[in-house]
């Protein structure tokens, strides 16, 4: 597609070096005016039927901005720009009419990305953050959200984005058999500098809807990942991802709480090997009730149920006092075989009980998002 590029910028210096950069931009760009002033571009700007308007918003009121550009250019893509990423506020920018979101000054090859990511479709306003936290270690949510993630995506179509916050063990590097360049702990580093399009490359694409956040390199890097710093890439993360899985450490500790904190539902996933776990989930439990709307975010699954039936759901319900979302069968020999091939269990026996299992788990977030979608 050939963009006719209508740029507003305030600064003089600025909107030349940007002038520069939508010139390099390639063919499908051509700069058709430029205006230091919004209502200059507001009133002359029609004569040159721009379909992209870079807008800066800084230091206006840049809701009202939009709005008043979107009347008069029903059928252009706006991308905001802004000198920092305005978390707060996003979700406004987006319902006023934005498509999208810039951290200037950017590259040729960023203004490229931005419009191939949000100039269609634009920036996520409804996304569903769904944190995966278990009691103890060896709960096989990794593998849960693996399998998970890859079946949100195919089934959805849509972006789905998993990030590896476990960050002394995270192992869903390994599982997805990737050599990342970059991880969380360089996500961290740069987030203050970064927007959506700028933090979609430290995730690296498992397949053409699933991405994936990895965890640190090596377990003395946790503390070069703050808790701020996780915070804002999750916030941002929701601007690019319609689904976005994370991965967290066992227990209540300061990533765990705060990835939990932010999210929209928490999962709560115990394996059962025979011991303790039914109390040490009724206490994990006892602990998330502090929220007032506990009912409404925080759902119990198990792995390795066997049988895995209906009656079975029902006893664990009912032993446990809370609602089972959801059981996952004994699988490990075939998640064993799919992690050492690099592929995923649900793809070595697409028929299986632990298939359906996950289909179902699924099709339950589809559906609770659909209706939050269509309300929304």
């Amino acid at each position: 597609m050939a963009y006719r590029v209508l740029l507003v910028e305030r600064n003089r210096l600025m909107i030349e070096q940007l002038a520069q950069v939508i010139a390099q931009a390639g063919d499908n760009f051509q700069l058709v005016a430029r205006y230091q002033a919004p209502s200059d571009a507001l009133g002359q700007g029609v004569l040159f039927k721009p379909n992209l308007i870079l807008l800066d918003i800084d230091g206006q009121n840049g809701v009202s901005l939009i709005t008043e550009f979107c009347k008069v250019y029903p059928e252009a893509s706006i991308l905001c720009l802004s000198e920092r990423w305005q978390a707060d506020g996003v979700s406004q920018l987006v319902q006023a009419g934005a498509k999208g979101y810039l951290v200037k000054p950017f590259t040729a090859e960023e203004l490229q990305a931005a419009v191939k990511a949000f100039a269609k479709s634009g920036m996520e306003v409804s996304s569903k953050v769904m944190t995966f936290f278990s009691p103890k270690g060896k709960s096989g949510k990794t593998s849960l959200i693996a399998n998970l993630a890859m079946t949100l995506g195919r089934r959805t179509q849509e972006q789905v984005g998993v990030i590896d916050a476990d960050l002394q063990f995270g192992d869903l590097a390994v599982f997805f058999s990737l050599k990342p360049q970059a991880t969380i702990v360089e996500a961290a580093h740069d987030i203050s500098f970064l927007s959506p399009v700028t933090l979609n490359n430290y995730f690296v694409p498992v397949s053409e809807y699933v991405h994936v956040l990895c965890g640190t390199a090596e377990p003395n890097l946790i503390d070069k990942v703050g808790i701020e710093e996780l915070e804002s890439i999750i916030r941002m993360a929701r601007s690019l991802y319609r689904y976005i899985l994370i991965d967290v450490p066992p227990g209540f500790n300061p990533t765990s709480i705060a990835a939990s904190e932010l999210s929209d539902m928490v999962y709560v996933v115990t394996m059962l090997n025979g011991g303790y776990e039914l109390q040490h989930t009724r206490r994990a439990l006892e602990i998330f009730k502090d929220w007032q709307d506990y009912e409404e975010r925080v759902r119990t699954v198990f792995t390795r149920v066997t049988p895995c039936d209906m009656q079975e759901k029902q006893r664990l319900a009912q032993e446990l006092g809370e609602p089972v979302a959801a059981i996952i069968p004994n699988a490990y020999q075939v998640v064993s075989e799919a992690a050492d091939n690099g592929s995923m269990a649900m793809d070595l026996e697409p028929d299986s009980e632990l298939a359906r299992s996950i289909n179902r788990l699924a099709e339950h977030i589809i559906g609770r998002h659909r209706i939050r979608w269509d309300q929304s």
